[in-house]
């Protein structure tokens, strides 16, 4: 078992500042490393130049949409790449349905607001 010092690294992929900021405040304090992307164009650009444990996904970023992001990742040549957790996040969850997540090859999903105790839950769930 390694020890717990073993920092683990999530992509948080979300245009609006005040939940990137804040997202990265509750995660930072749960001893994750964090990398930013304020776009789907800059997500594969990040995860291609950062070891990342884990990718929260906004489905409504620029660029790229977070469905199509994920999509993306999941054609990636990579297997460090294309294997990650996707968890996306969505204030319109209604949107989609589990299938479509399925279909782009989100793992989880959580809805906005952000519930922060969920949050922490599902990122330790699948980073662990």
């Amino acid at each position: 078992m390694p020890p717990e010092t073993s920092t683990k690294t999530v992509l948080i992929a979300e245009d609006s500042s005040v939940i990137l900021n804040l997202t990265r405040k509750i995660l930072e304090l749960q001893k994750y490393k964090i990398v930013l992307a304020r776009n789907g164009g800059e997500v594969i650009k990040q995860l291609e130049a950062n070891p990342v444990d884990c990718v929260l996904m906004d489905i409504n970023i620029p660029v790229m949409d977070g469905m199509e992001c994920t999509r993306v990742i999941r054609r990636h040549p990579d297997p460090a790449i294309n294997q990650l957790p996707v968890i996306a996040i969505t204030g319109n969850a209604n949107n989609y349905s589990m299938e479509q997540f399925r279909e782009a090859g989100v793992t989880d999903y959580l809805p906005k607001p952000l519930d922060f105790d969920a949050l922490v839950r599902v990122v330790k769930q699948y980073v662990s």
